[in-house]
């Protein structure tokens, strides 16, 4: 039995990496679950307080993951239209275009938000929704380097 949830703890982390890029797959929570597995076999026993701050951790990037890119079209200059519209753009990408709408939605959303507002500055507008597209970035990185440290574990254990 324990290599049957070794084997499944492996594949969730790796789904879990995948899904920090692929916006589909909830990446940060997938990479948890595997670590949770790997806990219920001889393999590895981790500390309780491990298993929560980790969960807390996941919890944290996976909310934040929503909010960075409408950070970063706050930080860039863009205004309550542009934050508006990289929200509503978000989701219309997440709905709609899935899974390249939530890389593509957040900076339409962003850019055409800022147009609303002033129709002239198109450069204010890109720069707004750049920093829509870095805040994903951002989002993207942390997703990874959580995952990242989930499978570091993970090969300790086993290994």
């Amino acid at each position: 039995m324990d290599i049957f949830l070794a084997i499944v703890a492996g594949l969730l982390i790796l789904a879990g990496l995948v899904g920090s890029v692929v916006p589909i797959l909830p990446g940060p929570p997938l990479s948890w679950l595997g670590i949770l597995l790997i806990h219920f076999t001889n393999y590895e026993e981790y500390s309780t307080s491990f298993l929560i701050i980790s969960a807390f951790i996941m919890v944290a990037i996976t909310v934040l993951d929503y909010y960075v890119p409408i950070w970063g079209t706050k930080k860039f200059g863009g205004t309550r239209s542009g934050i508006i519209g990289s929200t509503v753009g978000l989701i219309v990408g997440i709905v709609f275009f899935p899974p390249l709408g939530i890389i593509i939605g957040p900076f339409l959303g962003a850019f055409l938000g800022e147009l609303v507002v002033n129709r002239e500055d198109t450069k204010k507008a890109l720069k707004s929704a750049t920093g829509s597209f870095i805040g994903f970035l951002l989002g993207t990185g942390m997703k990874l380097a959580f995952g990242g440290f989930m499978l570091y574990y993970y090969l300790v254990a086993l290994f």
